[in-house]
């Protein structure tokens, strides 16, 4: 039966750009979502940017803009970062709009109209200068139980110790420096202990996570207390129906952003927006948050929904925070990553599956360990899924006329590969991202484990061209199916494939069938290894300090001299076996080889080192013809960084001796090898 779903991630703050933790909550969130669509759901993704409070409203006064300009311009840089990470949103709004507007008053004035909403005066610390109340985190002082300095308002971080900004010593306002005062004011409370037996209900049925369900025990044995939802002038907000200079807390119109940026979608596609919200509706809502703000969404929000007469989220699931190398993220040390700074140096998908092989359905943080992050994405993804694919097609093209056999030779293993669907899938529907990715790479394995045993490069060497076709077709099935269980993780790698196999979008159904005598298109490069450069230049571009330029002549390269004919260049300085393990030699084949115009010596050539295709200009021309290169196996520097040449990138090196012209060798490794394998 088709599932109809709406599922949310939190809402970003529009005070600043996005980082790699808020990127973990979204890539989680987007590849639940594509694994429902990919098994035929109906399941939409929503969200928007939480523009409210008096931070918004203080940074933009500091930057000389409106509050609309800045959230604005905020909202713009948001939506970019989330689509470069390829997560799909059906619609991304803001709670600074029209329709948040409208659902936030109706529900305020559905639940003051039932009688959940109290006022009563209260004592708050005030900034004479600004002529404004203090939020918490607006008071700095000294922490009342250990004497701590530059505390805020609300906990201190050196004794962790939790408090109310009246009680901290010689207390200052974070916005003007001035000493703020007591002032009294009339404030707006949600009754939510009087939900408390309803709340307790939504629990027993809403397949919390156990370690929320405890924390939310604990809460309720404290006891739950009234909520403040109301702020008073200045503030940017929506200001409380009929109570002039007051407005709501930014906490109650941000969850309601959620129902907004549905709405809007309502609007545009013609979904029904009731169909999703009214009470008692039997479709699915999910929310997907950070541990940081369960409070608000396990009590606030489903508790002034049902006082509102909407129905209450299906669950709230929950993840960790992103700690990098073991240690909370850090502006001096280059581990507080932007989703921005990340992009400009890495691929998505490259963290998109690191995360996904990293994250289960419990609320424990996770590491990004960027030592691990590199191995596990080249090892795995380079190095496993997609060097199946390009071992195998070559032989396709070059001796079956680019198509498959219509025999499956080995039904068995095919097989396993398509009944491990179901269990895939339920990993990947109990948000076991890690569990599934564990069972996707074991199959990799064993794909390139038959691959390894068959050997098609002999099969074709000894003349066994229909064995090495059946191989290879097998081979290329079972690449196919990885996609389908990897689809929700890389959908842009997988998109590439599609058009490689020649093949319609993937669904999970597809998983069920095989390609039968199928023409495919010549193999493409589908991903490329990380290199700790990229991963060093991210860092250095996140530290908070920078470091003065490196002097003009350090920036220049060295260029190598040029010997003439006949001579024998002299010796260079020696150097260790250290340094000599350094240089990354790769078996290659050449792929393909052209002349360069302009280019009296230079042949380019483009070199397959096991899924990685790297484009090299090799002065080999004196002695090779290009067409009497393709499909030969050579050697590759493949850790040489990349030199710009007025022809176009050069990507590395092939190794070749002689003294020149046409005695001039490139190395040519046994065909047994196969491309990618280091040479030692």
């Amino acid at each position: 039966m088709t599932r109809r779903i709406l599922v949310t991630s939190a809402l970003p703050y529009a005070n600043g750009s996005l980082h790699l933790g808020h990127m973990l909550e979204q890539i989680q969130t987007d590849i639940w979502v594509r694994f429902q669509r990919a098994r035929g759901h109906e399941c939409h993704y929503v969200c928007a940017d939480d523009t409210h409070g008096s931070p918004v409203m203080l940074k933009a006064e500091s930057l000389g803009k409106t509050p609309e300009q800045f959230i604005a311009e905020v909202s713009a840089e948001h939506q970019a970062d989330s689509r470069d990470f390829l997560i799909e949103h059906a619609n991304y709004g803001s709670t600074h709009s029209e329709s948040n507007r409208v659902l936030a008053q109706d529900i305020y004035r559905r639940l003051n109209a039932k009688g959940h909403i109290a006022r009563r005066t209260i004592s708050q610390l005030f900034d004479p200068e600004k002529q404004m109340f203090l939020p918490d985190r607006f008071v700095k002082g000294e922490c009342p139980k250990c004497g701590a300095a530059d505390q805020y308002g609300d906990s201190c971080d050196a004794c962790g110790a939790t408090y109310s900004p009246t009680e901290l010593k010689n207390p200052r306002s974070a916005v003007s420096g001035a000493t703020p005062v007591l002032k009294d004011s009339e404030h707006y409370f949600f009754d939510l202990p009087s939900f408390a037996d309803a709340l307790q209900d939504w629990i027993a049925h809403s397949r919390l996570d156990s370690a929320i369900v405890n924390k939310l025990k604990e809460w309720f044995e404290g006891g739950l207390q009234q909520w403040d939802i109301s702020r008073d002038a200045p503030y940017f907000g929506f200001e409380i129906p009929d109570a002039p200079g007051k407005y709501f807390y930014v906490w109650l119109d941000a969850p309601i952003g959620y129902m907004a940026s549905f709405q809007e979608l309502c609007e545009r596609t013609g979904l029904n927006f009731d169909e999703f919200w009214a009470e008692g509706a039997t479709t699915e809502v999910y929310h997907f948050i950070g541990k940081d703000i369960m409070y608000f969404h396990t009590l606030f929000w489903p508790a002034m929904l049902k006082g509102a007469g909407f129905r209450q989220p299906t669950s709230v699931y929950t993840h960790g925070y992103v700690t990098v190398n073991g240690t909370k993220m850090s502006k001096s040390k280059g581990t507080f990553i932007k989703a921005r700074t990340y992009l400009e140096q890495l691929s998505p998908e490259y963290l998109r599956y690191y995360f996904a092989a990293k994250l289960g359905a419990g609320v424990d943080d996770l590491d990004l360990n960027l030592e691990d992050f590199q191995n596990r994405v080249n090892a795995d993804l380079v190095g496993k899924v997609v060097n199946i694919a390009s071992r195998c097609a070559g032989f396709i093209h070059k001796n079956f006329g680019g198509k498959l056999g219509a025999t499956n030779v080995n039904p068995a293993l095919t097989g396993e590969f398509q009944a491990a669907a179901e269990s895939i899938a339920t990993a990947y529907e109990g948000r076991e991202f890690a569990k599934a990715v564990r069972e996707i790479m074991a199959l990799a394995d064993k794909a390139n484990a038959y691959i390894a045993e068959t050997a098609p490069w002999a099969l074709v060497k000894a003349g066994k061209l229909e064995e090495a076709h059946g191989v290879c077709s097998v081979a290329l099935n079972l690449f196919r199916l990885l996609m389908i269980y990897l689809k929700p993780i890389l959908p842009a790698t997988v998109a590439a494939s599609e058009q490689f196999l020649a093949i319609a979008p993937l669904s999970w159904a597809d998983s069920q069938s095989l390609l039968g005598e199928h023409a495919i298109k010549p193999f493409i490069p589908l991903m490329q290894r990380i290199e700790k450069d990229k991963i060093d230049a991210m860092i250095e571009a996140s530290k908070e300090t920078t470091q003065a330029p490196a002097p003009a002549d350090a920036a220049k390269p060295k260029t190598a001299g040029h010997v003439q004919p006949g001579q024998v260049e002299a010796i260079k300085d020696t150097i260790s076996i250290d340094d000599f393990d350094k240089v990354d030699l790769r078996i290659a084949t050449i792929v393909s080889a052209e002349h360069v115009e302009g280019a009296e010596k230079l042949l380019k050539l483009q070199l397959d080192i096991g899924g990685e295709t790297r484009q090299v200009f090799a002065g080999i021309k004196s002695a090779y013809a290009p067409e009497a290169l393709v499909g030969k196996l050579t050697v590759m520097v493949a850790n040489l960084a990349p030199r710009k040449m007025k022809f176009g990138l050069s990507e590395g090196m092939v190794l070749a001796a002689g003294p020149g012209g046409k005695d001039l060798f490139i190395l040519n490794p046994d065909a047994g090898a196969a491309p990618g394998m280091r040479v030692k």
